[in-house]
């Protein structure tokens, strides 16, 4: 399967026009405040583009990116510009033949962003195996991914590796093709399917507890969208199954508990991350408006008060009383569904 992917994706596509359905092509609108970094990067590279979600979370600026499955280059080049000049991106990629169109134009963009030496550099590797690239522990601050990890085959692999090479209080924040179900393995071992990100896409209830048993204890459902197949044949292939793009954001802290736990406290933000003026989204369940007083459970706290966020909120109650389950936690089905079931509400 490693060989049919890097044939798909070094081969078959040449553009995103090659696809055959959309789940590796986003329709998530791009924030204004990105069009003009969009805008200098080179239209070849654009126009490579697979990913099924917008990876660019806020507060980047200095910081270590680590980008698996970085294809050509795209969202990297993207990044560069969030993390300036300082700051550095590392885009990791088992094929080839996306990595030389990606390095062709590295003193294209050095150039377009006025930088005096490039902050970015690519690897071509296997985001299972980030220790034979000489990542060592600890060492990106963010590591972000777009409509990949569904490619790898030892999904647990990639989450364990992500999880050793993140600094403590750093995130794991990528888009990825989830399932409603388990996929058949006669379905798992199509090529067209696989390298349409579709046969190796994770049942959202593996995901949850996968990513827990690799350090991840509170994955964090940041945005969601079903996916329509517009291919007769390959929607005939799938029949019943209904699969989604998803944006995640997992946190590598020590303190998570493994429930959201009410321990009376809150936060107030700021209004002052870039760009987020009126209200900060940190996942789906929270968008936390400037100014005002907003109850948190303690994980919820964690992830404001020990990461990059901190200097952007203040801080409210302490970890000396409890009061059980934070109002509204619940562990439902956690992306939109067409039938009767509720997903999740609340805090997590």
């Amino acid at each position: 399967m490693r060989e049919i992917v890097e044939a798909y994706y070094g081969e078959t596509l040449t553009c995103s026009a090659d696809l055959q359905t959309n789940a590796c092509c986003t329709d998530e609108s791009l924030p204004n405040y990105l069009k003009p970094l969009m805008a200098k990067i080179h239209p070849e590279i654009a126009n490579r583009y697979y990913g099924c979600g917008l990876i660019a979370p806020s507060l980047l600026t200095g910081l270590a990116v680590l980008d698996l499955g970085c294809g050509a280059g795209r969202d990297a080049y993207l990044l560069s510009q969030m993390v300036g000049e300082q700051g550095q991106v590392i885009g990791v990629d088992m094929t080839g033949a996306q990595l030389t169109v990606a390095n062709q134009y590295q003193s294209y963009h050095q150039d377009a962003f006025g930088y005096a030496a490039s902050n970015v550099r690519f690897l071509q590797g296997d985001i299972e195996h980030l220790d034979e690239l000489n990542l060592a522990d600890e060492s990106v601050d963010i590591i972000v991914s777009n409509c990949v990890i569904n490619l790898a085959l030892d999904k647990s692999a990639v989450l364990r590796e992500a999880f050793r090479v993140l600094k403590s209080g750093g995130e794991l924040y990528f888009s990825d093709v989830y399932s409603d179900r388990r996929i058949p393995a006669v379905l798992a071992n199509d090529p067209v399917l696989y390298g349409e990100c579709l046969g190796g896409a994770l049942y959202w209830n593996d995901f949850l507890p996968l990513a827990k048993r690799c350090g991840f204890i509170d994955p964090r459902l940041i945005s969601d969208r079903p996916i329509t197949i517009g291919n007769t044949l390959l929607a005939d292939k799938v029949g019943n199954i209904r699969f989604y793009s998803a944006t995640y954001r997992l946190f590598k802290l020590n303190d998570l508990e493994l429930a959201c736990e009410d321990h009376g406290q809150s936060v107030v933000y700021r209004g002052s991350i870039p760009n987020h003026p009126y209200h900060f989204i940190l996942d789906k369940h929270h968008r936390i408006e400037t100014g005002r007083q907003f109850p948190v459970c303690g994980n919820t706290f964690h992830m404001l008060h020990d990461t990059r966020f901190r200097d952007h909120f203040d801080f409210y109650g302490a970890f000396d009383r409890h009061y059980g389950i934070f109002p509204g936690c619940g562990m439902g089905i956690p992306f939109d569904q067409e039938d009767s079931r509720q997903s999740s509400s609340g805090c997590c």
